[in-house]
């Protein structure tokens, strides 16, 4: 019975702030009904800064991200696809039930093609048996170029076809992006790539979810950004 005393003590006081951060997360909550997203989000932050355990204020601070990336405010609310993730994992981590909720919230549709996403949907490239599925569901993006961003990405299309597209800048400064159909193979962790037109390559799927061809480089679930 002594022992618990501590412990007792430590949950009220961690609860104490909560009060003032479900307010604040209710006050966000209704500028989100009326469309006013900046001033939500800022609420929603305010809530989970007060509270780190308060799972419902993380959740709101990632949806509302995401319905500012809709919008394309990404540079201007940090609205990058491994920040929402990060904020949605941390509340799905507090409260299970958060991603019930997430799996029909429109809200997320920006990062249901990244590993973080399938993270939460229990696949990992950890796992061996899990690259195929990966490969397909996440979109793959290269390294970016100054302002001009990612260049290159990849998809799976199918259990079999891949396409690589890569984006240019033509003589007008116009950025104009042209695609390359191939087919691929897996095996284990290693991909086989191939394009029209092209020798076969391989790649890598790494445990930490780098896709990797050492003839075009290294891809993740991230775009590039926001750069200069």
């Amino acid at each position: 019975m002594y022992l618990a005393l501590p412990l007792v003590v430590l949950t009220l006081t961690a609860a104490s702030p909560v009060p003032s951060a479900q307010a604040r997360n209710t006050e966000g909550f209704r500028l989100y009904q009326a469309g006013r997203y900046p001033e939500a989000l800022e609420k929603f932050q305010e809530a989970a800064r007060e509270a780190p355990g308060y799972a419902l204020a993380r959740y709101n601070v990632a949806a509302t991200l995401g319905v500012l990336r809709k919008q394309g405010k990404v540079c201007e609310f940090s609205a990058h696809r491994d920040v929402i993730v990060e904020h949605l994992t941390q509340a799905v981590k507090l409260d299970a039930r958060r991603l019930a909720r997430a799996k029909v919230d429109r809200d997320f549709d920006p990062i249901r093609d990244t590993l973080g996403w399938q993270r939460l949907l229990g696949r990992a490239p950890e796992r061996e048996a899990d690259v195929p599925h990966l490969l397909r569901a996440v979109s793959w993006f290269g390294p970016g170029v100054g302002v001009y961003g990612t260049t290159q990405g990849l998809r799976f299309t199918s259990a079999t076809r891949a396409v690589l597209w890569t984006k240019g800048v033509g003589e007008d400064g116009v950025p104009r992006q042209r695609q390359v159909a191939g087919t691929y193979t897996v095996r284990g962790r290693s991909v086989e790539l191939r394009l029209k037109g092209r020798a076969p390559l391989v790649g890598t799927l790494t445990e930490k979810g780098a896709l990797t061809f050492p003839e075009l480089g290294t891809f993740t679930d991230s775009p590039s950004e926001c750069d200069a």
